[in-house]
């Protein structure tokens, strides 16, 4: 059994950057010959992903496995929240759903049950590997989350492991952050944290050097290193969408435009367009003019038919008829997919209250949502000209059926997925991530429009993301010292 070390990251904040610099460390420790791991106990996103054993995990602990060169894999991430509404979410254990929609308060008293899940995911990690990279999530000063805690310190004192404090300067207040943090924690949880790191500073060090100084003298605890900001960095978001209606500033030769939606699901199906550098792709926020485009896509959803009736209130309806009558594309994944047939029942009340919805009625078929979640990594070839590879995965509790799927966009291995209409200009599918392998991109950005399709290799892309993340995590932070840390040394 390996001698495992454990060390959590936790921040002052969400978004403060914990799931970045555990990928971070992950390739660093990698490029060191160590073994490591990441795992978060606890998650609340909508971006996920499929394990090679079929379960479902957080996207960033997929991104956090790849930069540590190691199989995803549901104990590094045991506890996923996905969200359906403000108050209620489907509470995913070790991959699979355990409750499809529990309200906020009915999951703060289902959380001593889902403890034993962590621990028993923990150890398998330990006793596999070398060291565990834990992410916490939000704040561990979230007062009012502190009473059964399994994502913070909870899960660090049930672990016995020292904690790193990281906070982002970008955002402004970074010491009040830190010490304000530190401030609101017990003296058994203030000892536990052995170390800040301050993220995606701009400037000069030399003019924060002095509030280094004082946040050391103040609190007693080093500050292990100053992150610099990287701009134009691209690693997979764990679930925020921020470039909702940022205006392109370069004149792209395919317009996609994409509606936000408020349980947009797995939007990293879109980065590979947003990378290419023929793809100028929009995401349309609520209040925003529907500009034209060649393609319209409808992504994923965790709560489609709450969804598909904001899109049809806001316009979107309207807009892709139009869209469609001059001659434009139109393409649904997953979600999106669903909203394109007649219509999407919810007998059960898996999504919230039970019911039927009409869709908008661009391909013959109605989906039926059901329990049982289809989780699966899957192959197979385009079928829109040539038999073109693709590659994906699928995270859905809908069936579909109709005359529209008797032409599928995608062959798979034993059976058909999606749809693609007779007249070639509305596409749909339930798999996620197919721009990602460079012939499918062409295929599909062909049949979008575009001439002379030319894109670039979207996993050498994210491997340099994370290759940049390590670059600068060993030019900037004190990793020895981190290691010592790791090791109950300091």
């Amino acid at each position: 059994m390996p001698d495992s070390k454990t060390l959590m990251i936790q921040g002052t904040t969400s978004d403060a950057g914990k799931s970045t610099l555990v990928a971070a460390l992950c390739r660093v420790f990698n490029r060191k010959g160590l073994q490591v791991v990441p795992f978060k106990p606890q998650n609340m996103a909508l971006n996920s992903a499929v394990t090679p054993g079929g379960g479902e995990i957080g996207r960033a602990q997929a991104v956090q496995a790849q930069a540590a060169r190691v199989e995803p894999h549901v104990d590094m991430n045991p506890v996923l929240l996905k969200p359906n509404t403000d108050t209620g979410c489907q509470v995913i254990v070790q991959g699979q759903p355990a409750e499809n929609n529990m309200e906020a308060w009915g999951y703060h008293e289902y959380k001593p049950r889902v403890m034993p899940a962590i621990r028993q995911s923990h150890a398998r990690l330990q006793a596999k590997y070398g060291y565990i990279l834990v992410e916490g999530a939000g704040s561990p000063a979230e007062i009012n989350l502190r009473a059964n805690d399994v994502a913070n310190m909870g899960f660090a004192e049930a672990v016995d492991c020292p904690v790193l404090l990281v906070a982002d300067i970008d955002k402004g207040g970074v010491f009040a952050h830190l010490v304000g943090t530190l401030a609101l924690l017990s003296e058994s949880e203030q000892a536990r944290i052995k170390g800040f790191i301050i993220n995606r500073f701009r400037g000069d060090l030399s003019f924060l050097q002095p509030g280094l100084d004082w946040l050391e003298q103040q609190t007693g605890k080093p500050v292990l290193g100053v992150l610099p900001y990287l701009a134009g960095l691209h690693l997979e978001a764990e679930d925020s969408l921020t470039n909702c209606g940022v205006t392109p500033t370069v004149d792209k030769p395919l317009r996609v435009v994409v509606p936000w939606l408020q349980r947009t699901s797995n939007h990293t199906d879109l980065d590979p367009l947003s990378l290419h550098p023929q793809v100028d792709v929009r995401w349309i926020g609520p209040g925003e003019t529907i500009p034209a485009a060649d393609l319209i896509i409808l992504p994923g959803s965790k709560s489609v038919r709450s969804d598909l009736e904001y899109l049809l209130q806001s316009g979107w309806g309207r807009a892709i008829q139009k869209h469609v009558r001059y001659g434009g594309k139109v393409l649904g994944i997953c979600g999106g997919f669903q909203m394109l047939g007649r219509t999407i029942h919810d007998p059960q009340g898996i999504e919230g209250q039970a019911g039927s919805s009409t869709g908008l009625g661009l391909l013959d078929m109605e989906t039926t949502l059901e329990r049982e979640k289809q989780l699966h990594l899957v192959t197979g070839k385009l079928n829109i000209r040539e038999a073109v590879p693709v590659s994906g995965y699928e995270i859905h509790m809908g069936i579909s059926r109709g005359t529209a799927l008797s032409r599928p966009l995608v062959i798979l291995k034993d059976r058909h997925d999606g749809a693609l209409s007779d007249d070639n200009q509305i596409a749909g599918t339930y798999l996620h991530g197919l721009f990602e392998a460079q012939s499918a991109c062409d295929e599909l950005l062909a049949w979008a429009g575009l001439e002379q399709v030319e894109t670039p290799d979207y996993q050498q892309l994210r491997e340099a993301g994370i290759d940049r993340l390590a670059d600068a995590a060993e030019a900037h932070l004190d990793i020895g010292r981190i290691i010592r840390i790791a090791h109950g040394e300091e």
